[in-house]
């Protein structure tokens, strides 16, 4: 290819830039706020990486601190709070993955069922709220709860002979407690996009499964389900890409020096060894960094064995 083809394809992509810009200017205009704030808080602070390869000293600063390769990233995987973390991470979100991650489409699916749309409506409403309430509130009601003194559930226990549990104090507790309360949280929030794609299904399908006799379940397996199925493949791809991220509000709020060896996650060791204990800020970037990249790599894979087994289905 020539300068002179290689320039009239220059204009010609740019021409085509020019005409989808003057079609959907309004959307672009609507979408610019969202993108200077990714840009602003999280591709602008990406430059702050480099501290997970030095010794960072405040007040020497990033510049003048010393350099020091991957010493943080293999301080951190020598020292015992690697396994113990790391275990901690991927059991609690395996969990999440197993119990969590499909209650949202069965919910919707369920909701779609419903016939009385006065009760469907209470019933979404009431399932959307425990979403905007916050984990410091959220926290302080499972403490009420399940206070080994004073909590509805042990007084129950107590109705029927058993002895209080403290429950927030025992490690074989603590991460049902953090699965459950997350299902019970987000169940409803999470269903909304399973809602949405359930609601853009053709009727004449349903129509066309009644004339054959099909009853409901056999409509769910068979138009439903198949009907939202790249959503679900979707979903399924970010929920294994953040495999490696468990909720830190949930965690430093459930949390406590009982429950802490089965309880710590990367993202809290992260805000211990970084913020709250030693100040070690380098080594809480490289382990936030180190994180990262393997959250890249189950994404990458995932998306690939996702297009493979659904016939071009991912993310890209």
């Amino acid at each position: 290819m020539n300068a002179a083809q290689s320039e009239t394809k220059r204009s010609g992509s740019w021409a085509t830039i020019r005409q989808i810009w003057k079609r959907h200017w309004e959307l672009y205009l609507l979408f610019l706020p969202v993108a200077i704030w990714f840009i602003i808080f999280h591709y602008i602070p990406m430059g702050g990486i480099v501290i997970a390869f030095k010794d960072f000293k405040i007040l020497k600063g990033i510049a003048d601190s010393a350099w020091v390769g991957l010493d943080n990233f293999k301080n951190f995987m020598a020292s015992p709070a690697f396994r113990s973390t790391f275990v901690n991470t991927i059991c609690i979100s395996v969990y999440n993955l197993v119990f969590r991650f499909p209650i949202p489409i069965l919910f919707a699916v369920l909701l779609n069922e419903l016939t009385h749309t006065g009760f469907k409506r209470f019933v979404q409403t009431v399932s959307y709220l425990p979403h905007f309430i916050s984990w410091a509130v959220a926290g302080g009601l499972l403490y009420m709860l399940l206070s080994p003194t004073s909590g509805p559930v042990n007084a129950l226990i107590k109705l029927f002979g058993g002895t209080a549990i403290n429950f927030m104090g025992k490690s074989e507790y603590f991460r049902s407690i953090v699965v459950l309360s997350g299902i019970w949280k987000s169940m409803g929030w999470s269903a909304i996009i399973y809602i949405a794609a359930i609601t853009g299904i053709d009727e004449e399908l349903y129509e066309a499964a009644s004339v054959d006799g099909a009853n409901r379940f056999e409509k769910i397996f068979h138009i439903t389900l198949p009907s939202i199925a790249n959503v679900i493949v979707i979903m399924l791809i970010l929920a294994v890409g953040n495999i490696m991220v468990v909720d830190f509000e949930q965690i430093f709020i459930l949390i406590n020096d009982a429950v802490l060896p089965v309880g710590e996650t990367i993202q809290y060791y992260i805000y211990r060894v970084g913020l709250f204990s030693t100040n070690n800020y380098s080594l809480a970037a490289a382990v936030g960094l180190f994180n990262s990249l393997i959250g890249l790599v189950l994404i990458l894979v995932t998306n690939q064995v996702s297009k493979r087994i659904s016939d071009g289905g991912g993310i890209w």
